[in-house]
């Protein structure tokens, strides 16, 4: 294995942890937004209201997201280990 080939592979891996948190990470944003805003026009500075609104939310689309986001490790896995058998 040289070294284009091991740069390749944690090129694929960053790009499957890209793919796997983005929408997560777009769901935390827009809420935390949202939440924001709903607190600058109210003037309501309650600690909890942050937390428990994006903990409900990304729960669900952790729930929402979990078949993409195994069959795309799955895909992952599958290539790394069929590259590993390619070594050998």
């Amino acid at each position: 294995m040289n070294e284009g080939e091991v740069i390749e592979m944690g090129r694929e891996a960053v790009w499957v942890m890209l793919k796997m948190s983005l929408p997560i990470l777009m769901v935390a944003l827009f809420v935390g937004l949202i939440i924001s805003l709903f607190q600058a026009l109210t003037q309501l500075q309650e600690m909890t209201l942050t937390f428990v609104p994006k903990i409900v939310i990304i729960s669900l689309t952790l729930v929402a997201t979990a078949p993409y986001m195994s069959q795309t490790l799955t895909t992952f896995t599958e290539m790394i280990m069929d590259r590993i058998v390619s070594l050998g």
